[in-house]
């Protein structure tokens, strides 16, 4: 598949590099979409004028070349996550990709990537979420 990993955080929407366990680690990104209007510059959320920083609330993407705007849910609903990851399961290097939503495992919201050796399913929660345990 040969994924590229990002030059700089400037570059991506969402970015995380986490262990998983003893053996197992996952790099993960997602990249800016272009403006599909203007296809020139970058999507990214609104900039505040007084302090110059994305406005991280916002529930719209804009686009700082041509002023485009896009609604939240629908412009994250077209981007990739991609991830490369050494699943704590096999031990084995892989890369996947998934689309950007986040569903529910195990109790739990996150992004899944499955092993592309094993199949085991590998979640990526928010930061401090545990997965639920079954009683």
């Amino acid at each position: 598949m040969a994924l590229t990993i990002p030059e700089s955080m400037e570059e991506c929407l969402y970015f995380t590099n986490r262990s998983l366990g003893e053996n197992g680690n996952l790099l993960a990104w997602v990249y800016r979409k272009e403006c599909p209007k203007c296809k020139k510059d970058k999507m990214g959320k609104p900039v505040n004028p007084k302090t110059g920083r994305a406005k991280p609330r916002s529930l719209e993407y804009v686009c700082p070349g041509c002023g485009h705007t896009e609604e939240k849910a629908e412009h994250e609903a077209t981007l990739m996550l991609e991830a490369q990851y050494t699943c704590p399961e096999c031990g084995k290097d892989g890369e996947g990709s998934t689309p950007y939503v986040r569903k529910t495992f195990k109790g739990v919201k996150a992004f899944v990537i499955e092993c592309e050796h094993c199949g085991e399913k590998i979640p990526i929660t928010k930061k401090l979420k545990a997965i639920k345990k079954k009683k």
